[in-house]
C-alpha cells in the first residue's frame, strides 16, 4: 500500500470525525442560522471527498465496502455547484453517512486491511 494512501484514508477519517463533532448536539435547523457551522460541516466533507478522489483504484479495491462515487460525487457537487448546495443533504451527510463511513474506515485502518495497522 502506497504511503499516500494511508494519508488520504487518515484525512477521510479525521476530516468526518471532525464535521460530526461540530454537529453534536445541534439541529439540522441551526444550519438555517450558523453560516460559520455551514461552512465548517461543507469544508469538512470537501475534505472527505478531496481526499478519496487521491486514494488508488488498487485501495479502492481492497474497500469496497466504502462509497467511493458517491462520496467523491458529493465533493463534486459542493465544490463545483456552491451557489446551490442544498443544506438537508448536507446535514443528512453528516448525521447519517459520516458516522457510516468512520464505522468502516476505523476497523480497516485498525485491522491493517486499509493503509495503516494498529502498530504503525
Amino acid at each position: 500500500m502506497r504511503k499516500d494512501d494511508e494519508i488520504r484514508l487518515l484525512h477521510m477519517l479525521d476530516a468526518a470525525r471532525e464535521a460530526t463533532a461540530f454537529a453534536r448536539g445541534r439541529m439540522r435547523g441551526d444550519l438555517d442560522n450558523d453560516r460559520q457551522l455551514v461552512l465548517a460541516l461543507v469544508k469538512d466533507i470537501e475534505i472527505v471527498g478531496e481526499a478519496a478522489t487521491q486514494v488508488t483504484e488498487s485501495t479502492r479495491q481492497g474497500l469496497p465496502e466504502i462509497p467511493w462515487e458517491r462520496i467523491v460525487g458529493m465533493r463534486n457537487r459542493l465544490v463545483h455547484a456552491y451557489f446551490d448546495i442544498n443544506l438537508d443533504i448536507v446535514w443528512e451527510t453528516v448525521q447519517g453517512d459520516l458516522p457510516e463511513l468512520i464505522s468502516l474506515l476505523e476497523p480497516a485502518i485498525r485491522s491493517g486491511r486499509g493503509p495503516v495497522a494498529e502498530s504503525d
